[in-house]
């Protein structure tokens, strides 16, 4: 049984792409990755109450992958994508639809190591030198399950966890259920988790 920290409400807020994402409560959310057609590949994310809060788009041909974070409103939040030739599996973060480097937010990259368990780090744009991760998540990616901490700490700030139902197996659908801790920007999870997703799901290289 995985713990979080004794009192999460009173840890200072992380607002990485936005304040606004931010709450003062247990934020439970359904992010579903729809069936893959020749265009895009979307997730959805949305409440409890079933609401959509984020669209997640993307084009699956083309020279980067990359995916475009939109809120309720279609509007654009951030744009993620993939760079390519680097060290290790690395998945760059934007502001709104810039790829440019002075938009870049954080990136995140796969653990060098070959390993069974899943770890990704996360470097805020700031942290040039990359000593110290920023944000970890780590985690059983074959059973769905991971967790993502503050830096080296055992600070949780998310944990996810696949969701099993008749609807999501009869229509094929990825679909996992992501609690975002109290003070913590949702949609900077969101983004954690699908970048998570793709690494995973992405068998081509051996990084």
């Amino acid at each position: 049984m995985m713990s979080g920290p004794s009192n999460p409400a009173s840890a200072p807020p992380v607002a990485v792409v936005s304040p606004q994402f931010c709450v003062g409560y247990l934020v439970d959310l359904t992010i579903t990755r729809k069936l893959m057609t020749l265009k895009d590949g979307t997730f959805g994310v949305t409440d409890v109450n079933g609401n959509i809060m984020f669209q997640i788009k993307g084009k699956v041909f083309s020279l980067h992958d990359r995916r475009v974070l939109l809120d309720a409103a279609g509007i654009p939040i951030i744009t993620f994508q993939q760079k390519l030739l680097s060290a290790h599996r690395r998945w760059q973060v934007f502001r709104g639809e810039s790829t440019d480097s002075k938009d870049l937010i954080f990136s995140v990259r796969k653990s060098s190591m070959l390993q069974l368990k899943t770890k990704l780090e996360v470097f805020m744009a700031a942290n040039t030198k990359e000593n110290r991760c920023d944000f970890r998540i780590e985690g059983s990616w074959f059973e769905r399950s991971c967790v993502i901490y503050v830096g080296d700490t055992n600070n949780i700030i998310a944990q996810m966890h696949r969701k099993h139902s008749a609807q999501s197996i009869l229509l094929g659908k990825d679909t996992f259920w992501v609690t975002v801790y109290p003070n913590v920007d949702h949609a900077f999870i969101v983004a954690l988790v699908v970048i998570l997703e793709e690494i995973n799901e992405d068998r081509s290289g051996e990084d």
